[in-house]
């Protein structure tokens, strides 16, 4: 078992997806871990899968029409499988076929898109549940070993001069436009990659929620090679 998941106080590792839905989270532990070693030949579905946009949604029924050898057969009954399972649940999990995600770094001084580590938000309780069948894995950060983008000062000075408007809808527009829910590294602060194959459970910034939420990223993808990842 990976000694980064079973040593660290915000992962909470479960053997299951009856343990991983209703482990509660609690204290500094807002990531939880369906640990498993998954069987079969990922990159044979990956290689039989058309791209159409740097992010492809992929059916169960594109699934479904692969002609795949016994090990490529094997991953794609695990993935089947880990769609129903939270679909029975009542999430609405989405398979997607990325090269890469769209950037938003044009204003240079702070970014708002994926790569940048930050937290999901949501009205109601819920939580993020991903999964990496090929290529990089996201990664997580504890929420001491990061700092909110807005309260650094220097950054803060320059969002106000792009807000350019009322002190009191100061940070109403940080939440409109979602800066607040990026996150800058604190210095020597350690990531967790989430890898291969474990079905994991994160922590959303919500009103019922008691832990904090997850802070997290997605990776910069390996040249040449695509992700499969389950989210949702």
């Amino acid at each position: 078992m990976n000694n980064t998941f079973s040593d660290n106080p915000q992962i909470e590792l479960v053997s299951d997806f009856s343990e991983l839905i209703n482990t509660p989270f609690q204290g500094v532990m807002n990531a939880i871990c369906w640990h498993r070693n998954v069987e079969g030949d990922f990159k044979e579905i990956v290689s039989q899968l058309q791209l159409r946009e740097n992010v492809t949604e992929v059916s169960a029924k594109d699934l479904l029409a692969l002609n795949l050898s016994e090990r490529g057969a094997i991953a794609r009954e695990t993935i089947l499988n880990d769609l129903k399972l939270l679909a029975d649940f009542g999430a609405l999990p989405t398979l997607n076929l990325l090269k890469c995600y769209e950037r938003d770094d044009e204003l240079g001084f702070i970014s708002t898109d994926v790569y940048s580590y930050h937290v999901d938000r949501s009205p109601v309780a819920t939580d993020t549940f991903l999964c990496t069948y090929h290529g990089t894995a996201s990664d997580i950060l504890p929420n001491h070993q990061v700092e909110q983008k807005i309260l650094i000062p220097e950054i803060r000075a320059k969002l106000r001069e792009l807000h350019d408007g009322p002190e009191d809808e100061f940070e109403t527009f940080l939440k409109d436009y979602f800066f607040d829910l990026h996150y800058q590294p604190k210095p020597n602060a350690e990531p967790v990659n989430l890898e291969f194959g474990h079905l994991w459970r994160l922590a959303v910034d919500h009103p019922t929620q008691e832990a904090l939420p997850c802070v997290h990223r997605a990776p910069v993808e390996n040249d040449g090679e695509y992700r499969l990842l389950l989210i949702c």
